[in-house]
């Protein structure tokens, strides 16, 4: 069975969501560790309340060094090569070249806006300061870039008139609990797959 590693910093409301549908058997795969970047994330008690294990790799200044660190906590757990995938979900760090390419098409990320569209911080406000009608979120494959890899799902949101970025923040974040964990499960079910740029169905 696939074995799943996520990645967090903060409240982890994705990786909730991704637990809780693993949990329910909506994903065929086994949840076995959350790494958080930070030891105080509140994701961290929520993890073990579901019954996984967790670890912390703290942030030391070096990213090649904080990748090892990372990829070994994932690896002391078996998620590795074919029979594992890593979900990110608010995870506060860019992850360097080296991990990436050593798990192509094995990491995944949650954007709040409907990507290409205004990637990398604050993308809600970037959307609403653009005057953006439709904003939304975007599951894509992690690539050597910044929110550029292969889009996998996405779901667009309205931006209403007077939106603030927290208001639509708060209705994007309901559709990324949606499509994220069946991005997961789409995963996990052998159904896509990558051909160039492209996510099809396999």
């Amino acid at each position: 069975m696939l074995r799943l590693g996520i990645l967090v910093s903060g409240r982890g409301s994705n990786m909730e969501a991704i637990l809780r549908a693993a949990k329910r058997g909506r994903i065929p795969a086994e949840p076995v560790v959350v790494v958080s970047s930070r030891p105080d994330a509140a994701a961290l008690a929520v993890a073990e309340r579901m019954g996984v294990e967790t670890e912390v790799v703290g942030w030391a200044g070096d990213r090649d060094a904080h990748d090892l660190a990372v990829d070994a906590a994932l690896r002391r757990h078996g998620v590795v090569g074919d029979g594992g995938l890593v979900c990110l979900a608010g995870f506060m760090r860019i992850l360097g070249p080296r991990f990436v390419s050593a798990r192509r098409n094995r990491v995944m990320n949650v954007h709040p806006s409907l990507l290409p569209a205004f990637p990398g911080l604050d993308a809600q406000g970037q959307a609403v300061r653009y005057g953006a009608k439709v904003s939304g979120c975007t599951v894509h494959f992690v690539d050597e870039g910044v929110d550029t890899g292969p889009v996998i799902l996405q779901a667009a949101v309205p931006v209403a008139e007077g939106d603030t970025a927290e208001a639509l923040s708060m209705r994007i974040l309901d559709q990324e609990h949606r499509i994220y964990p069946r991005a997961v499960e789409m995963f996990a079910r052998g159904s896509i797959r990558v051909s160039g740029r492209r996510v099809v169905r396999a």
